[in-house]
């Protein structure tokens, strides 16, 4: 999966705060995304937050 940093990701699970999209701070094993509704900022492992992308814009 092509993910750069700086994209912004729509994911398919709504963020517990309502929103959708995630901003790419940080790639590697883990994956640091920010939430763009209410700022909140996750780490995650790659291989879940692959599986949950719906669509990449850059």
């Amino acid at each position: 999966m092509d993910v750069k940093v700086g994209n912004i990701l729509l994911m398919k699970k709504p963020h517990p705060c309502g929103g959708k999209e995630f901003e790419v701070l940080r790639i590697g094993a883990d994956f640091k995304i920010r939430c763009l509704t209410c700022g909140h900022e996750v780490m995650a492992a790659r291989s879940k937050i692959e599986k949950n992308i719906k669509q990449i814009k850059e």
